[in-house]
């Protein structure tokens, strides 16, 4: 029978626990804060600043011709831990695949950006938009022309953050 070797006794570590030393300090700690100046942020008018890297609602690109950029690749599809994104693909006339229908239910969405980064041609991102709302539960399923009109009206800004990120890609 294998014996437990008991921890030493320490009279320093009884005495810090019998004074409550770890409370005063955490007591010391509230008050220093609680007497401090607070710092307030009124939302709607003053924003807070929001991480480059930050992932909001979603949006897909057209290329500079006007044609959009999805290939219908369904990588997207396949790497979305929650099953938010819905593709169906159809070909064109000129034999090229393109998306017939592209939906992405924002309530199942965990915004990991996964689909983003699995996108060869940069077709799908996630904007900086953070003020959306939806009063029930289909307002927030996005569908192909909204997503690409939140697209078209967001290019330049989504371009800008693109650019700013390609370096560390």
């Amino acid at each position: 029978m294998a014996s437990v070797a008991a921890s030493p006794f320490s009279l320093r570590d009884f005495f810090k626990s019998f004074m409550l030393v770890e409370l005063l300090k955490g007591m010391a700690l509230t008050g220093r804060y609680a007497f401090s100046r607070k710092v307030t942020i009124q939302f709607p008018e003053e924003k807070t600043p929001l991480s480059p890297r930050f992932r909001g609602l979603h949006a897909l690109r057209r290329y500079e011709n006007g044609e959009e950029r999805c290939i219908a690749c369904k990588l997207c599809e396949a790497v979305c831990p929650a099953v938010a994104i819905t593709i169906e693909a159809g070909q064109r006339e000129d034999g090229s695949r393109r998306t017939t229908r592209y939906d992405i239910d924002l309530t199942k969405c965990i915004f990991c950006g996964f689909c983003e980064e699995s996108c060869p041609v940069d077709s799908i991102v996630e904007t900086h938009i953070l003020e959306y709302h939806g009063e029930k539960r289909g307002d927030l399923y996005f569908t192909k022309d909204m997503l690409l009109a939140v697209g078209d009206r967001y290019e330049t800004e989504i371009a800008a953050a693109k650019a700013a990120d390609a370096k560390y890609r």
